[in-house]
């Protein structure tokens, strides 16, 4: 299908004490389960978009190389202004070009969903978030926990042999 990713990860890029996690999540248990247990490919800002690249093309050509774009919803995510180019770039190609599905991973209790952009809401409503639980942080590595197990649902099926 010309796709080099199976899924492209988006999550909010600033420094507070929540981002220290879900950077640690998306640099560290992201990989280890899905790439290194699973068999994925991810596509990871920060680890897999170079120096000197043009950020904006570069995040573009990604996606549109990835199967499926995972958001991470924090409530910076949802409270920032500035909401982040890639951001955009994959509820476009989401919900305009329909070509690439989401999975949305609710990292924190978000609550109500009104602060969201209407986008995220229509996904939100048509399928539902997988929600981190307080309790995955003690075995963040399971592979078979529930949460892990929802994700591989969600994505596309690997092309390991096993």
């Amino acid at each position: 299908d010309g796709k080099i990713y199976d899924a492209y990860i988006i999550y909010p890029k600033s420094h507070t004490n929540e981002s220290n996690f879900v950077e640690y999540f998306v640099y560290q248990i992201m990989p280890d389960i899905l790439e290194n247990k699973c068999g994925y490919k991810l596509c990871i800002y920060g680890r897999d978009i170079y120096p000197g690249e043009d950020t904006a093309s570069a995040i573009e050509k990604r996606m549109q190389k990835s199967r499926r774009l995972i958001i991470l919803l924090t409530h910076h995510l949802i409270n920032c202004k500035e909401h982040a180019y890639d951001q955009h770039i994959a509820l476009y190609n989401a919900l305009i070009q329909n070509d690439t599905k989401v999975i949305l991973l609710e990292m924190e209790t978000i609550g109500t969903y009104e602060k969201l952009q209407e986008s995220l809401r229509f996904i939100i409503k048509q399928q539902g978030t997988i929600k981190w639980k307080e309790q995955h942080t003690v075995h963040p590595q399971s592979s078979n926990s529930k949460f892990w197990k929802q994700v591989r649902y969600h994505m596309p099926l690997t092309r390991k042999s096993s």
